[in-house]
């Protein structure tokens, strides 16, 4: 992998916890002043109900746009130290739980990895319309390596569920 170019990755945003709208914007802010990366576009904020486990609040998810000189485990790396001054607690066998802040790291240039704790790109992006919606809003040609478009990913699932928040 050659990380001497800077690489275009995105980032899903996403929370049910407390006040997630504001969160979401520190959040941003925070993806910003991470060294040697900016964020270059953002989604609207959209409204989605629970998924995995629907007995939690709806989430407000999103996706960034990032332009970055990180290599990708230390994008990951800096990702989760966002989440942990968010109050985020990861523990092993919880998924899918309430947060107050979630980021995944969605794709990161046109890599494919399949390392420990770090699968480029994201292995469920592609079912998942809470991401694929607010992607598709600022990225709808981006090709998912071994996946297709994300215009074709969208059309492939429900939607329905993913609200735009005025």
């Amino acid at each position: 992998m050659n990380n001497s170019r800077m690489q275009r990755a995105f980032v899903a945003l996403g929370g049910n916890l407390g006040d997630v709208e504001n969160t979401l914007v520190e959040a941003l802010f925070a993806l910003d002043g991470l060294p040697q990366t900016s964020v270059r576009s953002q989604s609207a904020l959209y409204r989605t109900r629970a998924w995995g486990r629907t007995d939690q609040p709806d989430f407000i998810n999103a996706v960034a746009e990032l332009n970055t000189w990180l290599a990708p485990r230390i994008l990951l790396d800096k990702l989760l130290e966002i989440e942990e001054k968010h109050g985020r607690v990861r523990s092993e066998g919880e998924k899918w739980g309430p947060r107050e802040l979630d980021l995944d790291l969605l794709t990161y240039g046109d890599e494919s990895l399949d390392e420990p704790g770090l699968h480029l790109p994201h292995p469920r992006l592609h079912e998942r319309a809470f991401v694929l919606v607010p992607l598709a809003e600022i990225a709808p040609t981006l090709l998912i390596p071994g996946q297709g478009s994300v215009a074709d990913l969208l059309a492939a699932v429900d939607a329905s569920g993913v609200v735009a928040i005025p």
